[in-house]
């Protein structure tokens, strides 16, 4: 097993978001981090609407790490809400405050509430691929086949 990292969390207007809980494992096995909304007022999200959340909390993830956030399950099966962009991406060298990109997919309109858990983070370790330029590329049984080319 590979020695976790290290994320240092620095709290955006502390006095103002201390009641904020920084981004945390629910469960021992949880692979995701709950994050809540810093929000200053409800928000109420209409059906098809996008919003940027902000969260109170700012992260230095370390080289060769980045952080997916990820929709919630719950939110998106009772409620149709979602990441926009899902999986969003927070790379290693992201100093500013984190916010979360929802939309609202289902047919009512959802409040989201200051402290609500709206997403999750993943860290995953990350590899920059080197890029080389070639002539051709090798033929494989799908070769250019695109989408819906295995069948069902």
């Amino acid at each position: 097993m590979h020695p976790s990292p290290s994320i240092a969390f620095l709290r955006l207007n502390p006095e103002k978001n201390r009641d904020i809980p920084l981004p945390r494992y629910m469960t021992a096995q949880s692979a995701g981090m709950d994050i809540c909304a810093a929000l200053d007022d409800d928000l109420v999200l209409n059906h098809g609407c996008i919003c940027l959340v902000p969260t109170g909390f700012a992260m230095a993830l370390p080289d060769g790490f980045e952080a997916q956030i990820r929709p919630r399950s719950g939110l998106a099966v009772k409620h149709g809400i979602s990441i926009i962009n899902a999986p969003g991406t927070i790379d290693a060298d992201y100093r500013g405050e984190v916010k979360i990109a929802l939309i609202n997919l289902g047919p009512d309109p959802v409040t989201l509430k200051r402290g609500d858990r709206i997403a999750q983070m993943v860290v995953q370790k990350v590899y920059q691929a080197r890029i080389e330029v070639v002539h051709d590329l090798d033929d494989t049984d799908r070769s250019g086949g695109g989408f819906g080319h295995t069948g069902r």
